[in-house]
């Protein structure tokens, strides 16, 4: 759960209030904030994780289904906190954030419904750094047996903390395309530049390692090759949520019959509309077309 408030250009000193244009509330994060996104796209999509027996949950339930989303499949932990951020906006779009970790952080492979994601056409792992109950070798093994099934999997992560990503490499073998930022990318690797990281995560067994790099656009590395695709010149209000439209545009277009490039093309064009207004699902009340 993500709630937002643009401008912001400091916090009040002591009782003081500062008046702001907007104040959103939105179901966000590296899965429900992409699988609200591929729903608003109108792609058939079932989110699975987990929150608290909170308030927060509640709504967080309610907003993904309002906007399409099965989350059937999202349990729910009795006595645990659903994850939250509070993101004061600054006016030139950059968004710090309060965040408080949540249930997600034990959702195990007891807790999956094994046979909807033997059924799906692609499964994206959103946040897998910090999802821990799923550093499972069981996990790998289902992600394996899909795979070998058809099913193409794509992950990206949510943060940016060093100490989480070497656990991230293990899960590479049993991915097809991984998304990370640059930052998280030269993390993992150690290389100098985004073309080494991507070189790197290639050597891991990715089918296609897609960098994004914010306003430099995105970097897509398969077998044929490097391509960069720019981002577009948009009004920037908001970033939050960028990257994780980038992955609903890649999936999407993935699932329209695109190729890799341009699937990413899609997710850039998706991040672009989604940066144009305040929170993560911004902007996608309407077709979004690949440049």
């Amino acid at each position: 759960m993500d709630v937002l408030a643009r401008p912001v250009e400091s916090i009040p000193e002591g009782q003081d209030t500062h008046l702001v244009e907007q104040i959103r509330i939105t179901a966000a994060g590296a899965a429900a904030g992409t699988a609200v996104d591929l729903a608003k796209m109108g792609v058939p999509v079932a989110s699975l994780g987990a929150v608290g027996d909170d308030d927060l949950g509640d709504v967080l339930l309610m907003i993904m289904k309002r906007h399409g989303v099965d989350v059937s499949g999202v349990v729910r932990k009795p006595g645990e906190q659903t994850a939250a951020s509070i993101l004061p906006i600054r006016p030139d779009g950059g968004r710090p954030s309060f965040h408080v970790p949540g249930a997600n952080l034990g959702l195990s492979v007891a807790d999956l419904d094994q046979e909807r994601i033997a059924g799906a056409e692609i499964v994206h792992l959103g946040g897998m750094d910090v999802t821990w109950g799923l550093h499972d070798p069981a996990f790998f093994e289902l992600l394996d047996k899909i795979r070998e099934n058809g099913t193409v999997v794509t992950m990206d992560l949510l943060s940016n903390m060093p100490d989480l990503m070497p656990a991230v490499r293990a899960f590479l073998p049993h991915v097809d395309y991984f998304l990370p930022n640059e930052e998280q990318a030269l993390m993992l690797t150690g290389a100098d530049t985004p073309e080494g990281a991507a070189s790197a995560l290639l050597g891991d067994g990715l089918t296609g390692a897609l960098i994004t790099l914010g306003g430099q656009g995105s970097l897509v590395a398969t077998s044929s090759g490097h391509t960069s695709v720019p981002a577009l010149d948009v009004p920037v209000v908001d970033t939050t949520g960028c990257g994780d439209a980038y992955c609903a545009g890649f999936v999407a277009g993935l699932l329209g019959g695109r190729d890799v490039v341009g699937s990413a093309r899609l997710g850039t064009a998706v991040a672009a509309r989604v940066a144009g207004g305040l929170g993560s699902d911004a902007g996608l009340d309407g077709p979004v077309e690949a440049p």
